[in-house]
């Protein structure tokens, strides 16, 4: 089982949880992070370093948003590795706690 990315950080992106990740399984888009499942080793030490609250157990990811658990293996085959923490989006404050952002998602 693996952490999973979800909905919260499309156009947030704090890198926070990056900076703590033992085995480096994150993976960055244009505008969202995912974990490769192939990777995450299910230490959970990404989930409190997350201020979007975005990072759930792959058994936890909440109702309606299970198609998250699919995103994040599926891209995390396509997106480069991100191993240090970066600064956030200029604009990622008006985007903190807006509901339903899955819209707004870029993949490529």
């Amino acid at each position: 089982m693996a952490h999973v990315v979800c909905d919260p950080c499309i156009n947030c992106t704090d890198t926070a949880c990056v900076a703590v990740c033992p085995v480096d399984c994150f993976r960055v888009g244009p505008n969202f992070l995912v974990i490769d499942p192939d990777e995450c080793i299910d230490c959970a030490v990404c989930v409190p370093e997350c201020p979007e609250e975005a990072i759930f157990h792959e058994d936890d990811v909440p109702e309606g948003q299970e198609e998250f658990i699919a995103l994040n293996a599926e891209l995390s085959k396509k997106w480069p590795s991100i191993t240090r923490q970066r600064p956030r989006p200029a604009d990622a404050d008006k985007w903190h706690g807006v509901p339903n952002k899955r819209q707004y998602l870029k993949t490529e």
